[in-house]
């Protein structure tokens, strides 16, 4: 009897793969052309170029939904600048950090600010024991003993409203009057966001000075995401290798949802994949369905392992107790938290838990009228039980629980 890994080996080695070069593929990459994006493209190098002219440009914000190709944007018009100045007398340093990969703001100041320093001297930026003040201090140090001319590519800067609000450290205000304090070298802050209405949580004084420019990427259409399906697939796969019908299949179905370019990217690779592990020589529609069915559940699992321990245990409750109101699922909640012998959290935080979760969609929430005796609410899991059982198999202290 062949092994199974034995055979899947074997026929990784001997059969042929469908892609060229799986790099074109990867959310990182950047390409020569980006596609339907040339007025945005002008936009934001009419915006950063003083630092040709040796001058500060003003703070820049970027909107735009997720897969509108701002990141991408930003990235190729800084990178093509910083080719120009590196023989210059006015160097430019650029800093990027995605604000929904850091889970606090000392996280995020950290990761800016040795990115400002030489190798070997992460010390003087420590991931721990530092106020947040000390942090911005040396940022503001790091540039001026230097002389840096810095552009700070915020990501997903409405992440970092969401870190400066639970922390109380306003950090928006201190980044868009650092050149206030700076004698020598300059800050320019760049904040790209998917969320639009990220600005009324942010103080006036904040937001005149953060955002100086503006610029709005709108959604693609489903032809456009054809097209850089088509320019991707030049490049990723090996010629006919990927049947049409596929390929806007998944146009279709990333440009009616959200006009997502880069979910669209992400699919073709998941699809050629599946199709390369069956040793199929296309790619074919059944595949890009597939890929979406997987992408969904990966999603899914995701959201479910980033709760702390007493959200998953409330998310079992719901899941044990499937349709119960906020009384019954408290009651669950109490009985998973003495098995696991966790400090059970109070009935009015649990039901704020309850309705915080319920936003991510993950569960959902139904008021049921009971005539004399008032309303209550039921809730319900919205996922399959076995995607939660599956995310959390590798949790020791819920394992018991499964």
């Amino acid at each position: 009897m062949i092994d199974p890994i034995d055979k899947l080996l074997d026929d990784a080695q001997s059969g042929k793969s469908l892609f060229k070069n799986r790099e074109v593929l990867h959310f990182t990459f950047i390409p020569d052309v980006i596609l339907h994006r040339e007025d945005e493209q002008k936009k934001v190098t009419q915006s950063l170029l003083p630092l040709l002219k040796k001058a500060r440009p003003s703070n820049l914000l970027v909107y735009g939904k997720p897969g509108t190709g701002k990141t991408l944007v930003v990235k190729k018009v800084l990178n093509k600048i910083q080719d120009r100045v590196n023989e210059a007398s006015f160097p430019i340093q650029l800093l990027y950090a995605n604000a929904k990969e850091e889970t606090t703001l000392y996280g995020l100041l950290i990761k800016l600010g040795r990115q400002l320093i030489e190798k070997g001297k992460e010390k003087e930026f420590p991931t721990t024991g530092l106020s947040i003040s000390e942090i911005f201090n040396r940022i503001i140090s790091a540039i001026e003993n230097n002389t840096l001319n810095t552009v700070f590519v915020i990501d997903e800067i409405d992440y970092l409203a969401e870190l400066v609000s639970k922390s109380g450290k306003d950090v928006f205000y201190s980044l868009t009057r650092a050149n206030e304090r700076l004698k020598k070298g300059s800050l320019t802050l760049i904040g790209i966001s998917n969320d639009l209405t990220f600005k009324e949580r942010l103080d006036p004084r904040v937001l005149s000075s953060l955002s100086e420019e503006e610029i709005v990427f709108t959604n693609y259409t489903v032809s456009q995401i054809k097209e850089i399906l088509e320019e991707r697939i030049r490049a990723a796969f090996i010629p006919n290798t990927i049947e049409q019908s596929a390929i806007n299949l998944c146009a279709a179905m990333s440009g009616q949802e959200h006009g997502d370019a880069r979910r669209a990217i992400d699919l073709l690779r998941i699809a050629g994949e599946i199709a390369e592990r069956e040793q199929s020589d296309m790619v074919k529609d059944e595949h890009i369905r597939r890929a979406a069915q997987k992408m969904e559940e990966d999603k899914e699992t995701t959201a479910l392992n980033s709760y702390p321990l007493h959200e998953k245990l409330l998310i079992l409750s719901v899941m044990k107790a499937n349709g119960s109101t906020t009384g019954e699922i408290y009651q669950s909640y109490k009985n998973l938290c003495k098995t696991t012998r966790q400090k059970e959290l109070t009935q009015r935080r649990v039901t704020q838990m309850l309705s915080e979760i319920e936003m991510t969609g993950l569960i959902s929430g139904k008021i049921i009228h009971q005539g004399m005796h008032g309303r209550t609410k039921k809730f319900s899991l919205t996922l399959n039980p076995e995607t939660v059982k599956k995310a959390f198999k590798d949790d020791l202290v819920l394992e018991d629980l499964l």
